[in-house]
């Protein structure tokens, strides 16, 4: 019969942190990923999920022996079968820190056969009240909430400490459709969108419908649904980490920005290049694409391309908002990739390391994933450069990193 101790409860000692949110604990020869622990603590821990193989999930629901970074957590829905949204309550800011620069390390190395030092930098604001975008799902009653740790369950929250300060006020003022999910931004402006999202169409309830920021030196207006940096001090910081990792470029030089948004790194590297230089975005998002067309008009280097990244590469698939026929301009000089959350993959990150560019730089929000495209770039002869990180999603588990991958 296969084992689930699902419900059991375990007394177990936490070791390391592991990447997810979770440290690692073993019980009768198997692996227990612990939440709301940390390591070195001694704990009772309830198993929520077994699937009868290697491992279990669980959460750490008496602490026997606590760890001197241990604190109590801002939100009271930030513990066992509560939200999901938050991993590190229980965890001083500097702990956090140090357990996201351990994974990243961990990851590195394991992946992608690298070692490294890592420091995870700390953004101006502190831990709360930094979260400029989210989503909320919405309860079978129309209450918009969160939804609880791997789970379907909507906790009807009355308000999210990391939240931008009135970001969910008027969301949570009035009812939405049942099981439908809510689509928040507060901009810089301080004005809040909000859109209801239901059966694949997107609804605008709340707010003028441009949202309004400022980073990299100029004012952005784009549609709310546009990608933007979560963090209100991320944009910059991820800006600063790119032209670092770029380095000096020659005046007429030909940059690639994909899966570049809105343009905010485009804006900064036609600067870098000149009027007589190229810098080509790559972006498959209408809104975010129509947006960097817009916000970048100013910029004669800019060239922007609407389509997947893989599919403009191979020369197919691409809308191009200029009169370019034909393939991406270059070779390009220098290529920065900000791909989504899976990372580049093997087969993309192959290609891009054929084209010739002395850097390639990286912005990536998951360790394992940067991991395995520093290990896809590295067959091709390519070797990690610079690494920077920050911690731009405070009291989770995320981390924003930014790697520059230097040609042979």
């Amino acid at each position: 019969m296969p084992i689930d101790w699902t419900d059991r409860l375990l007394e177990v000692d936490v070791g390391a942190v592991a990447h997810g949110g979770h440290c690692v604990a073993r019980h009768e020869g198997r692996v227990v990923f612990v939440r709301h622990a940390l390591p070195g603590e001694r704990v009772r821990a309830v198993v929520t999920e077994d699937g009868g193989g290697s491992f279990c999930r669980a959460d750490a629901v008496a602490v026997l022996t606590g760890s001197p970074d241990r604190v109590e957590p801002a939100c009271a829905w930030a513990g066992p079968g509560g939200c999901g949204g938050c991993d590190w309550q229980h965890a001083t800011p500097a702990a956090q820190r140090a357990l996201k620069a351990t994974v990243i390390a961990e990851q590195l190395a394991r992946l992608a056969g690298v070692e490294r030092d890592v420091v995870v930098e700390e953004l101006p604001g502190g831990p709360l009240e930094w979260r400029t975008r989210m989503r909320m799902a919405v309860t079978d009653d129309g209450r918009p909430g969160l939804r609880a740790h791997r789970s379907h369950e909507v906790l009807p929250v009355g308000d999210c400490p990391i939240a931008a300060p009135g970001a969910l006020t008027p969301v949570l003022e009035r009812a939405w459709t049942p099981t439908a999910e809510v689509e928040i931004v507060r901009d810089a402006a301080g004005e809040v969108h909000a859109a209801e999202l239901f059966e694949g169409a997107r609804h605008p309830e709340l707010g003028s419908g441009t949202a309004h920021e400022r980073a990299a030196g100029r004012d952005w207006a784009l549609p709310p649904e546009a990608f933007w940096q979560v963090h209100p001090h991320a944009a910059d910081a991820v800006v600063d980490a790119v032209l670092e990792g770029v380095g000096e470029l020659a005046p007429g030089a030909c940059a690639w920005d994909l899966y570049g948004g809105a343009g905010l790194i485009a804006a900064p590297l036609a600067q870098r290049v000149g009027a007589g230089g190229r810098v080509v975005l790559v972006e498959n998002d209408p809104a975010a694409a129509a947006a960097a067309a817009e916000c970048l008009a100013d910029l004669p280097a800019v060239q922007v391309v609407r389509g997947r990244v893989e599919k403009v590469l191979a020369g197919d698939g691409a809308q191009r908002s200029s009169t370019h026929r034909g393939g991406l301009p270059g070779p390009p000089d220098v290529i920065v990739a900000d791909p989504p959350r899976k990372g580049l993959g093997r087969g993309l990150a192959g290609a891009l390391a054929q084209h010739g560019a002395a850097r390639i730089v990286l912005v990536a929000c998951d360790p394992a994933a940067l991991a395995r495209d520093v290990a896809a770039l590295a067959e091709h002869g390519h070797r990690l450069g610079a690494l920077r990180a920050f911690d731009a999603f405070p009291m989770t588990h995320h981390v924003e990193c930014v790697a520059t991958l230097l040609a042979p």
